[in-house]
C-alpha cells in the first residue's frame, strides 16, 4: 500500500498547480539555470491576448439591409500608395504577405510566395536579406523591405521593386533587430548579406544614417529619387506607442504605414521580446486610425494591419476598425505546409510536435519551409505550395466578402466600427467598440 499515493493522479492527491509558477515557467527557469542563455525562437507571442476573436459583427436584419451573397457584388480589391507614387500599387484582395527573409525561409518557400500571391492578385514582400530571383520572377507586385541591416540592398533592386517598406519596427520585436544564426548562413545567404558564412547575423535595431524621425524624410525623399517617384514609399513599425509613430510616419512622407501588432511572428528572436514588448494588434489599430484622420489623412495613407490574422473575420474586422488592407506572415507559412502532421515523426524527433514546432532558428525545418538544409529544402513543391496559399488567400477574401455583404456592404472597405461589438471588457477598451448588448464603449471614445 506504499506505493498508491504514485498511482494517484495529480487531481486525486490534491495538488494545486501555481499561476505564477505554472509548469511551462518552472522548465523556463530551469533551462535558464542549465544552459546560462536566453531562450531563443520563433513564431510570436503565445500568451492569450485581447484579439479579433473578441469582437461581433452585427450583421443586418431590419434596421440594415443585407447584399444577396451571390447577385450582388462586394468589392475587394484596394489601392496602395496613390497619394505621390505614379505606378500605386492596385490589388484585387486587400490580404498581402509579410516581409519574410530569404535566410530565415527557403529560396523555394520564397518562390512559392510569390506564386500564390500572383495568382490572386496580390503582393509579397522580401524581408531581410535582399531580393531573390525565385521571389522576384514569381511576384507580381513586391514589396522591396528596406531595413536597418542594409543586407542584400542595392539601388538597382529597389528599381526592380514595386514598392519600397521601410521598416522601423516589427511587432514580434519592436526596438530589437533581426536575427539569423549561422547554422542557416549558407555561402548564397553569406553572399547576399556581405558576412561571413556559418557565424550568426544579428541586424542593428535602428537605421545606420538617420536619428529621428526629420532625418527619415530626407531618406524618403531619397528613396523617391532613386526610383524616379514611380513606387509608394511604406514606413512599418511594431506596434507600441503607435499615435504617434504613425503622425511621425505620415509627417515625413509615408504613403503607407504599416501596423504590426505584437501577435506578429519571427523567424528567431528572445521569447522575453516576443511575449513581453508591443502591444496587442486590437489595441494599435483604433490609436493608428486616429492619427491618421487628426492629420486629415486616413484612406488616403492606407494603413496595413499585421499581426495575428488568420481568418477572413480577422481581415475583416482589422477593416472594420479602419485599416485599408492586412498582412500574413504565420498563416501563409502554415497554408504552404510549416507544421504539417505528415511531418510528426520528425518534429518528435527534434523534441516538438506537430502545430508546436517554432525553432525555425535551427534550420532543421522538416517541411523545408524555414531551412537552408539542401536535402530538407527538396522536400518542399514550390508550384504545390504556391496553389495552397493562393487557395487559402481565397478563402480569406470570400469569407471577408461573405461577412461584409450580411452588414450590407459592397465593399470590404466600407465596414466601419459601427458594424462591431465586443464580448469583453478589454476588448471593448481597446478596440474603442460598445460591449455587446449595451452603448458602453470602456475609457470613453477618445484618447490613449
Amino acid at each position: 500500500m506504499t506505493d498508491l499515493p504514485n498511482r494517484l493522479s495529480i487531481e486525486q492527491r490534491g495538488l494545486r498547480e501555481s499561476a505564477t509558477f505554472d509548469r511551462g515557467t518552472i522548465s523556463a527557469i530551469q533551462r535558464a539555470a542549465r544552459t546560462g542563455v536566453y531562450d531563443i525562437r520563433g513564431w510570436g507571442a503565445k500568451r492569450a491576448l485581447p484579439h479579433f476573436d473578441d469582437l461581433l459583427f452585427l450583421g443586418a436584419s431590419m434596421s440594415r439591409y443585407p447584399l444577396e451573397g451571390y447577385r450582388e457584388r462586394c468589392g475587394t480589391d484596394v489601392v496602395l500608395g496613390d497619394l505621390n507614387a505614379k505606378y500605386p500599387l492596385r490589388l484585387d484582395t486587400p490580404v498581402t504577405i509579410a516581409g519574410m527573409s530569404f535566410g530565415a525561409l527557403s529560396g523555394r518557400a520564397k518562390e512559392a510566395l510569390g506564386r500564390g500571391a500572383s495568382e490572386v492578385g496580390t503582393s509579397t514582400t522580401t524581408g531581410d536579406g535582399g531580393m531573390t530571383e525565385e521571389e522576384r520572377g514569381q511576384s507580381k507586385h513586391l514589396v522591396y523591405q528596406y531595413l536597418p541591416s542594409r543586407y542584400g540592398m542595392n539601388p538597382d533592386d529597389l528599381r526592380k521593386a514595386d514598392a519600397i517598406e521601410i521598416v522601423l519596427g516589427q511587432g514580434a520585436k519592436p526596438g530589437g533587430g533581426g536575427m539569423l544564426l549561422g547554422q542557416k548562413i549558407t555561402e548564397r545567404v553569406a553572399g547576399m548579406r556581405t558576412l561571413p558564412q556559418g557565424v550568426d547575423q544579428r541586424s542593428a535595431c535602428r537605421h545606420p544614417d538617420w536619428t529621428g524621425p526629420d532625418d527619415l524624410a530626407i531618406k524618403i525623399a531619397e528613396i523617391r529619387e532613386i526610383t524616379d517617384w514611380e513606387k509608394p514609399v511604406y514606413v512599418k513599425v511594431g506596434a507600441t506607442r503607435t499615435y504617434y509613430d504613425v503622425k511621425l510616419a505620415v509627417h515625413a512622407g509615408a504613403d503607407v504605414v504599416v501596423v504590426d501588432g505584437m501577435q506578429g511572428g519571427t523567424a528567431a528572436t528572445q521569447e522575453v521580446f516576443i511575449e513581453h514588448v508591443g502591444i496587442p494588434t486590437l489595441a494599435a489599430i483604433p490609436q493608428a486610425v486616429q492619427a491618421l484622420q487628426e492629420l486629415g489623412v486616413h484612406r488616403k495613407v492606407q494603413l496595413i494591419v499585421s499581426g495575428g490574422i488568420r481568418t477572413g473575420a480577422d481581415v475583416a474586422k482589422a477593416m472594420a476598425l479602419g485599416a485599408d488592407a492586412v498582412a500574413i506572415g504565420t498563416a501563409a507559412l502554415i497554408a504552404l505546409g510549416d507544421n504539417d502532421p505528415k511531418w510528426s515523426a520528425e518534429y518528435e524527433a527534434l523534441g516538438s510536435a506537430a502545430g508546436y514546432y517554432d525553432d525555425f532558428q535551427d534550420g532543421k525545418d522538416p517541411a523545408g519551409i524555414t531551412t537552408q538544409d539542401p536535402e530538407l529544402q527538396q522536400r518542399f513543391d514550390p508550384v504545390e505550395g504556391g496553389r495552397r496559399l493562393a487557395n487559402y488567400l481565397r478563402v480569406l477574401t470570400m469569407e471577408a466578402q461573405t461577412i461584409a455583404r450580411a452588414c450590407g456592404k459592397a465593399h470590404l472597405t466600407h465596414l466601419e466600427p459601427e458594424d462591431l461589438v465586443a464580448v469583453t471588457i478589454e476588448a471593448a477598451a481597446m478596440a474603442r467598440v460598445p460591449l455587446a448588448g449595451t452603448s458602453w464603449i470602456p475609457g470613453g471614445t477618445g484618447g490613449l
